[in-house]
């Protein structure tokens, strides 16, 4: 998937019955510009309020997600949510004209292909992604609801799901990565017990359950015809056909996998987890998972990124990668030009070169001398230093090439770089290296805080023989 923020080509449409309230919705899924993030828009509301797809807005967790602002509600939001995060979409307007996304066949897939038919455009924003630098644990005692956070490159789900249950007992389901989603994932459907289902009507609920967009599992050998009739009543399905199979599922179909309930339980979370309103990278751990726990912990993790922002970026500057000799070996730059001291971290996407700024240096001389500030133009001219060093490092004999700068885009200066300060510059391909072209994201640091940032594209050219 790429780094940049997406949206999709065109708008698409949805309509369907809500689980629980059992009404009509329209939903028209609309492109929407950088860092909107996901909005429900109420089109049949008066002033047509939107709600942000927030976990700050919800205020229902009961057999589904609900977010509200303003007096206005959207109920079952996590499949839709689910599909658009899978795909790596971050930008959308969701207007819709009833109070209920439509449950469909009950899982995400239908809504990932039909965003998959109208496309997936990039946009020129970066993706701000929520990146981990500790364990994040959260539980529940009362629920015994427990997750765990760890750092990771991707984002991975481990799910356990564990009912006392001799239909699912302990289940476990598992998601690599994000795009294992439409194919492990997506298709399973949301799932109750038989003994639910009465309780469930009692309390407003699945008004527009049926067998189409649900798997009711049984946990007894013997469910009588007229029990099944009565129940169906209750709903209000008279004219509902059940298939009773014993102790397993109701449905006249069969699983899609065996562990199909903990793979719509790691569906939800997917959607759930949308809730944060970042992309996330990391490994998520999850046992006995439901829509409160989820919830609860999206909050958790948007608390984390508070927290984060207030500390600012952290780096280990007592690592050394490669040192000044070694730096010397890949870039052609010497004194007074060559303005990295120390690489610290260094793999296939990204390198963390750093500079001490010290009043020795010599453009301190002419650059503001009663008040010493590091030129811009130095910051981004050691950002392509440090690019270089990405760009070659895995070059044989880097002393034969030569790395030129085409471009530079997106070039802003936010914090001022003085004496004493220890810069770091970050610079990340956005792009797989091809035919000698390297496009990059740089951002420098002081303290954590960004002081400069800029898109760079660079090719690198063989000079020598």
């Amino acid at each position: 998937m790429t780094d940049k923020q997406c949206t999709i080509k065109d708008e698409v449409k949805i309509s369907g019955i809500g689980l629980h309230t059992g009404e009509i919705s329209n939903i028209t899924i609309c492109p929407a510009p950088e860092n909107h993030g996901y909005v429900f828009q109420r089109i049949d509301l008066e002033g047509q309020p939107k709600i942000p797809a927030d976990c700050d807005f919800v205020v229902g967790t009961e057999r589904g997600t609900t977010i509200e602002k303003n007096g206005a509600k959207v109920y079952t939001i996590e499949h839709l949510l689910a599909a658009v995060y899978s795909l790596g979409i971050d930008n959308v307007l969701i207007q819709i004209d009833g109070p209920e996304v439509p449950i469909l066949d009950g899982s995400s897939l239908l809504i990932i292909e039909a965003l998959e038919k109208t496309g997936i455009v990039e946009q020129n924003a970066d993706k701000n992604y929520f990146i981990l630098d500790e364990n994040i644990p959260w539980e529940d005692p009362e629920k015994g609801v427990e997750f765990l956070a760890i750092p990771d490159e991707n984002y991975r789900l481990t799910v356990m799901v564990d009912y006392n249950s001799p239909v699912l007992g302990t289940q476990h389901a598992t998601m690599y990565k994000l795009e294992d989603f439409k194919k492990e994932i997506a298709p399973c459907r949301t799932f109750c017990f038989l003994r639910e289902l009465e309780y469930l009507a009692d309390h407003n609920l699945i008004k527009g359950g049926d067998l189409d967009n649900a798997i009711v599992l049984v946990e007894r050998e013997n469910v009588s015809e007229e029990e099944l009739r009565a129940l169906a009543k209750k709903l209000g399905k008279e004219e509902l056909q059940v298939e009773f199979r014993g102790i397993g599922v109701l449905n006249s179909t069969d699983l899609k996998y065996e562990n199909e309930p903990a793979r719509h339980k790691l569906l939800d979370i997917v959607g759930d987890l949308a809730l944060v309103g970042r992309p996330i990278k990391a490994h998520i751990l999850a046992a006995r998972p439901g829509h409160a726990g989820n919830v609860g912990f999206a909050k958790v993790l948007k608390e984390q990124i508070k927290k984060q922002e207030k500390a600012g970026r952290k780096f280990d500057l007592t690592k050394t990668v490669k040192d000044i000799n070694d730096i010397e070996g890949i870039l052609p730059h010497r004194y007074p030009f060559l303005l990295v001291d120390r690489v610290i971290h260094l793999d296939e996407n990204s390198v963390h070169g750093i500079k001490n700024v010290t009043m020795n240096e010599p453009f301190f001389q002419g650059h503001f001398p009663g008040n010493p500030v590091m030129p811009g133009v130095l910051q981004v001219e050691m950002m392509a230093q440090v690019g270089g060093i990405l760009a070659l490092h895995n070059v044989d004999e880097p002393e034969k090439w030569m790395t030129y700068f085409l471009k530079i885009d997106e070039c802003k200066f936010k914090k001022k770089v003085i004496p004493g300060d220890t810069l770091v510059v970050e610079m990340v391909l956005t792009r797989p290296i091809r035919r000698g072209l390297v496009e990059m994201r740089g951002r420098s640091y002081v303290n954590g805080e960004i002081a400069s940032e800029a898109l760079m594209l660079a090719q690198i050219v063989k000079e020598k023989e």
